[in-house]
């Protein structure tokens, strides 16, 4: 049996009955990481000795009696999120020394069901990407084609899960940073509603927008995941004390009647047409299911793009302010004055895509432009999020294709940060709103790359969006097909 292949409701059946141990399960994914990585670069920091040391302290609970889906499965966390006592960099030089003197709490979360963290996985500088080549150590290759990118900000994450080197990870979602990448590795990434997981211990990109988001290669994965790290915490001011739905358990329900909303502005001209024909068939195995399709209309859609670019630079520019040299990470200049100090730290350490985005917030949020800029894009995003509530008071969720493409070649797109911009174009308009968001397979162009089809819901109902997925994956066997060695 090839451990590594195991999804993660697999693993954990086989560790119930005990017929595998977590130090075995573990150690297959330790190798898989040495054997694959060389190439794929997934992980910033592998961590053998402390992911071993927890698997046996997995399996020592599980002698006392304790259970749980997580209690000693392999998970990897991407490289954002704080993991006590171990490097976190947020994929950037600034950061490259860091060590994290205390767990995030998704990270407390994950430990305490019994998870076992076998690294930390490669992003892009700060989460800011779409492809993970603007990561400050090394660009991540897509396992389905070493020659494209796995999509970005959490493309790490995804490609792990896609090489087989762990059965779930977390990465997070600003402007689609969980989805895309899930869809152009072939997996099923969920980004819950704003305020369901806490984002206390993460590293700041965009606070209004940034959202903890599980992956993995099925959705009961990904569901197991989130209610582990879902719910309130006291720590983060913008963590909603709700309570968290059994989610694995409503998996099952039917979707005979379930309202299914297309909006026609997610089928854009110059969209690859194999994504357009898998998004459209996997629309009709959801109205075989029983569901009730319609299309619906979201007008402000065309001003997503330009709106989160000016909200999330701006909030950017505030946020990174942090890294000057003074007090955490890199600092270079120490001899000269404050201000060259400054200078030369944040001009070393940042990389490119990082100084873009900081100066146009920067500018965003100056004097004599706030009013024509941020204030206005704010607007805005009140719009498109009242498209949504519009959409939703007669809809329950809403499909669409999760990218316009699928992932495209390494350096392909590096030179224009627009159409780099335009990957995300699907997603973004998700996180103006807060909703929550799922892409899983549906389907493969003629290059055998994955297709993703993402799942809208209404804010706090991820069940929903759980729901319409699993019956989408139940009817179809896209999430069986794993990369061929």
């Amino acid at each position: 049996m090839d451990l590594t292949r195991l999804t993660i409701e697999e693993a954990a059946a086989l560790l119930a009955k005990k017929e595998i141990s977590s130090v075995e399960l573990t150690g297959a994914a330790v190798e898989r990481i040495r054997a694959t990585d060389t190439e794929i670069h997934s992980f910033l920091t592998v961590t053998e000795d402390v992911a071993l040391a927890q698997a046996q302290a997995a399996d020592a609970r599980r002698a006392r009696g304790e259970t749980g889906p997580l209690l000693g499965v392999p998970v990897g966390i991407k490289d954002v999120i704080l993991t006590k006592g171990i490097r976190t960099t947020a994929g950037s030089k600034i950061l490259e020394h860091f060590v994290a003197p205390y767990d995030a709490t998704v990270t407390r979360k994950l430990l305490d069901a019994g998870a076992v963290c076998v690294g930390k996985t490669n992003c892009d500088e700060f989460a800011m990407g779409s492809s993970t080549e603007n990561s400050g150590f090394v660009v991540t290759r897509n396992p389905w084609d070493r020659s494209r990118v796995p999509g970005g900000s959490s493309g790490g994450s995804a490609a792990a899960i896609a090489a087989a080197q762990c059965q779930g990870t977390l990465g997070t979602d600003t402007g689609g940073s969980v989805r895309q990448p899930a869809a152009c590795c072939g997996i099923v990434g969920m980004k819950p509603t704003y305020g369901r997981v806490s984002r206390y211990g993460v590293v700041a990109y965009a606070s209004s927008l940034d959202q903890v988001g599980p992956m993995a290669r099925t959705v009961t994965g990904c569901a197991h995941l989130l209610a582990a790290i879902a719910g309130h915490d006291p720590h983060d001011s913008t963590s909603v004390p709700r309570p968290v739905p059994d989610y694995v358990s409503l998996l099952a329900g039917s979707i005979k009647g379930l309202r299914v909303g297309i909006p026609r502005e997610y089928f854009v001209e110059g969209m690859q047409a194999d994504v357009d024909q898998a998004v459209r068939s996997a629309v009709r195995v959801l109205e075989r299911l029983g569901a009730q399709v319609s299309e619906v209309s979201l007008p402000h859609t065309e001003y997503a793009v330009p709106t989160y670019y000016l909200i999330a630079t701006a909030e950017a520019s505030s946020n990174l302010a942090r890294y000057d040299g003074i007090r955490y990470g890199l600092r270079l200049g120490e001899q000269e004055a404050l201000l060259k100090m400054y200078q030369r730290t944040r001009a070393g350490g940042f990389g490119t895509e990082v100084k873009r985005r900081i100066m146009l917030g920067t500018y965003a949020l100056s004097a004599g432009y706030y009013d024509a800029y941020y204030l206005k894009a704010q607007k805005v995003r009140t719009l498109i999020r009242r498209d949504f509530e519009q959409v939703f008071s007669t809809q329950d969720v809403i499909v669409t294709p999760t990218a316009p493409t699928t992932a495209f070649r390494i350096g392909e797109k590096t030179s224009d940060p627009l159409q780099m911009y335009l990957s995300d174009i699907f997603t973004i308009s998700i996180n103006l709103a807060g909703l929550p968001g799922l892409s899983l397979p549906c389907g493969f162009d003629r290059n055998g790359l994955p297709i993703g089809l993402q799942v809208v819901g209404r804010p706090f109902e991820e069940e929903k969006v759980f729901q319409a997925a699993y019956a989408y994956e139940q009817a179809t066997e896209w999430h069986e097909k794993t990369v061929d060695e």
